[in-house]
């Protein structure tokens, strides 16, 4: 397997396109079919507000309605796919004008689209992934009373997050940023009668707004620097400025990205965030909320790549992340907890390629797609699991649900072996890619490419095991849950809640094995010729070959040797020996992995409670100094009023003793000046 950056078919296409990202081309002109673009906004937000503003009169056709706008939306984006094909590759980026938007001293910005192949790969994946998991939910949420306005918030979370891929300005994008952050939150806590599930809604919309802090930064940067906050203008400008503001510029755009995509150091909130109903895991994991901040730093390419120092953190973050990930993942044994864990880890490899520059843009976003339909295949076969397993979560509490759950069991199978990285499924094409990408030196530094391509193929063993941990647990072994039929595998009747798993109805199926047909030939079919990575250089730009310090086949066979080993001690400790319902102690890093390396102990101590401390300070101050300062004058003076008031009460006789005494006072003085001077 070599890494397919340049390619006949490239040169084809991309002949006189610029070799830069910041000087391509972009076309106001608006062709054909291409101009159907803000319908795919409207279609899901028309969707969002019907189900809203008609109540419980839409409790019957409003699940059913929500899956047509989104599916409508992947109609339209499919249609202006197809009509991109046929433009030749310096033609692709087209900016669609819709109305003026602000104008405000220098400030004028234009409500538009981008419409390029960057922004229609996550219009495709957004709409497909997202109509899929709206079918899913009919029957998931079936029950669920208020199911109409579950479907209403996943409409709106589809439609924020198109606003923010389609968006051509950075101001726009925020609005999208905003739209995805707060649809998270009513999701997230969509059953917030649990008090964990609001806490835990709260949290992701607390530390989301701390990273939104360094887009806000950026914002204000740009403004200064350009004058304008529109793509075009700052990407053709971006090479002009200063180094010290580009990589200011880049920082603020990471803090922003890490704290949507989840990676170090504002990840804590992913964990929590599988509160939600399982749908929503599967949405924001796969197509929106963690991808957003990848599609930022890939679009964001220009700011980068005059900030080398902004890039080299990129690198760093991910590869932090990816590792951090991928160790708490190990100690997980709640299923949806662990592949959550999976998802900040595999964000970690994209995060990773795409701080790589030129030669890792388009493999980021390649193994963002593939990811995407392994992911959302997983999460909807664990809500499966739950499905079947009257909500259980505890991988410790499942075992041999193979035998009673094999459509399951094979589609979720489909994606572990795609999310290892075992060839020839899509994890293999696209995660391997960012390996090779990773061990090619930077600037005539080879220890970026040992330091950087270590971390990720380390990461890929550690996936192999606990991927394959979660998989054996789930699947294989002996049963660990009580069906009430005696002491079958050693459980008493009085062992838990009698289980009886069972295979999900046609509706929760029938997703799950479109998604886990992606799983299998999404990332060959891709890969083909280097046609992804063709299809994006009209954006990212044409990035000359460039050999990895080992050969490409040792990468390769490294690579699949850590798996298949992470594989086969997961296979040893989970599918062939005795798992205990009950999680032993384990040692300091199990402990530690399974307090998500005490993220929140860390947070705790070094925000939340110094946060608290001073703010009860600076509340002390204002009550006590302040305005006790303030409101003691205002009782001094009234005291002295009142003193006062007694001498004002109307009587002639007092007022004559005081005058007397005045006269009194007033000669005693002139008598002792008098004295005093000697006259």
């Amino acid at each position: 397997m070599t890494m397919l950056l340049t390619s006949p078919a490239a040169t084809g296409l991309l002949a006189g396109l610029p070799a830069d990202t910041a000087a391509v081309p972009v076309s106001t002109d608006v062709p054909g079919a291409l101009a159907a673009a803000p319908l795919l906004v409207a279609l899901p937000l028309l969707g969002a507000a019907v189900l809203l503003l008609a109540g419980r009169r839409s409790d019957r056709w409003g699940a059913w309605f929500g899956v047509v706008m989104s599916g409508a939306a992947f109609v339209v984006g499919l249609v202006m796919f197809l009509a991109m094909l046929d433009l030749p590759a310096d033609e692709r980026v087209v900016d669609q004008h819709l109305v003026d938007w602000i104008a405000a001293g220098g400030l004028d910005v234009a409500l538009g689209l981008r419409i390029d192949p960057l922004s229609m790969t996550f219009v495709l994946l957004v709409t497909f992934v997202g109509t899929l998991i709206h079918v899913y939910a009919v029957a998931y949420m079936e029950k669920d009373p208020d199911r109409r306005r579950f479907f209403a918030y996943l409409n709106l979370f589809v439609a924020a997050m198109l606003v923010l891929v389609l968006a051509d300005s950075y101001l726009l994008l925020f609005v999208g940023w905003e739209g995805v952050g707060l649809a998270s939150y009513l999701l997230i806590g969509f059953w917030n009668h649990r008090r964990d599930y609001a806490v835990a809604a709260k949290k992701a919309f607390v530390m989301n707004r701390v990273g939104d802090i360094g887009l806000i930064v950026a914002l204000m940067l740009l403004f200064a620097t350009f004058g304008a906050v529109d793509f075009t203008t700052v990407f053709a400008q971006a090479p002009e400025a200063s180094t010290a503001l580009l990589t200011a510029t880049g920082l603020a755009l990471l803090l922003a990205a890490c704290g949507k995509s989840a990676q170090f150091p504002l990840q804590a909130w992913l964990g929590d965030a599988m509160a939600g109903p399982t749908p929503v895991s599967a949405l924001i994991h796969a197509a929106t909320m963690v991808t957003a901040g990848v599609y930022l730093v890939v679009r964001s390419a220009p700011i980068f790549e005059g900030a080398p120092t902004a890039q080299l953190v990129v690198v760093v973050v991910g590869a932090v992340t990816l590792v951090f990930g991928a160790v708490v993942g190990c100690a997980k044994d709640d299923i949806k907890k662990a592949l959550a864990a999976s998802t900040m880890s595999q964000i970690g490899y994209m995060v990773l390629a795409a701080g790589l520059g030129p030669i890792g843009y388009a493999f980021a976003i390649f193994h963002l797609v593939t990811h995407g339909f392994f992911k959302a295949g997983m999460f909807l076969g664990a809500g499966s699991v739950m499905h079947g397993m009257d909500d259980q979560v505890n991988m410790r509490r499942f075992g041999a649900l193979s035998r009673y759950m094999k459509v399951t069991f094979v589609t979720f199978g489909l994606g572990w072996l795609a999310i290892i990285g075992i060839p020839p499924f899509s994890g293999f094409w696209s995660k391997d890619k960012i390996i090779e990408a990773a061990f090619v030196p930077v600037d005539g530094e080879p220890w970026r490419a040992w330091v950087f391509g270590g971390a990720a193929l380390v990461g890929a063993g550690i996936t192999a095991f606990y991927m394959s941990r979660l998989f054996f647990m789930t699947f294989a072994g002996r049963r660990r849950w009580n069906d009430g039929s005696g002491t079958a595998d050693g459980l008493r009747p009085q062992d838990g809640p009698v289980r009886h798993p069972h295979e999900s109805p046609g509706l929760m199926v029938w997703p799950m094995i479109v998604l886990a047909t992606g799983s299998v030939a999404l990332g060959f079919v891709l890969n083909l010729g280097g046609r992804f990575v063709t299809w994006l250089e009209p954006v990212t730009g044409h990035a000359e070959h460039h050999e990895p310090v080992l050969p490409v086949w040792s990468l390769v066979a490294l690579t699949l040797l850590l798996v298949l080993v992470g594989a086969a001690l997961a296979w040893r400790q989970y599918a062939m020996s005795s798992v205990p319902i009950r999680a032993p102690r384990g040692r300091v890093l199990t402990r530690a992995a399974r307090r998500d390396l005490y993220q929140d102990d860390v947070n705790e101590a070094v925000f939340m409670r110094p946060g608290q401390y001073l703010t009860r300070s600076l509340v002390y101050a204002d009550k006590e100094m302040v305005d006790g300062g303030w409101l003691g004058l205002a009782g001094a003076v009234g005291r002295v009023g009142d003193r006062l008031r007694g001498w004002q009460n109307g009587y002639v006789r007092t007022y004559g003793a005081t005058m007397l005494g005045g006269v009194v006072v007033i000669a005693a003085v002139v008598l002792a000046l008098s004295t005093g001077t000697g006259n």
